[in-house]
């Protein structure tokens, strides 16, 4: 899991190093020329590496459920073994006594490991969880910075190809009638 982190953390990191480091148009120093396609790949990368996360957490959940589950069936397990052990036990008082205090015992033991386990498997699940969307959030916040950074690169480099249009443009018209 932090391995993928690592990774869309290198992505974004890639796709600000691209923008910090792209030149700057003449006369125009608040803008960045940037290779539209390395940069659209950058993001799709991006894009990939997200639903990995999603579905580690996914797999959490479901790896929480089956935890849960199966304490469930080693409770009953154990419960429906007391109840047999205690049937089975000669009817003397002490014996039929002590099967069931033992009995007792072994469920109340069962119950206070299956509350035990299942609070871990929510703690920790939760705290995967709350990681996973707060490395998922940061690297969506990333994306979107990145991605409204080129927006404004590439209109501003868009306006200025139109204006270095218009300027040609106008010169060969004027040009032509003389």
């Amino acid at each position: 899991m932090a391995n993928e982190i690592n990774n869309i953390n290198r992505l974004l990191e890639m796709l600000q190093e691209r923008i910090e480091d792209a030149k700057s148009p003449a006369l125009k120093p608040n803008m960045s020329i940037v290779e539209r396609d390395e940069m659209l790949d950058l993001l799709d990368e991006v894009r990939a590496a997200l639903p990995v996360e999603l579905k580690r957490a996914q797999e959490l959940l479901a790896a929480r459920e089956k935890f849960v589950e199966d304490a469930k069936r080693d409770v009953d397990r154990m419960m429906r073994q007391a109840e047999l052990e205690a049937k089975t036990k000669v009817s003397d008082s002490e014996v039929l006594y002590a099967a069931k205090e033992q009995a007792r015992q072994i469920v109340a033991r069962a119950e206070e490991r299956a509350r035990h386990l299942y609070q871990v498997t929510n703690e920790y699940s939760e705290d995967a969880l709350a990681r996973t969307e707060e490395a998922v959030q940061a690297a969506l916040d990333e994306v979107k910075q990145q991605r409204l950074r080129f927006r404004t690169a590439s209109h501003a480099k868009m306006q200025e190809q139109r204006e270095e249009l218009g300027d040609g443009t106008e010169s060969s018209a004027f040009s032509a009638d003389a």
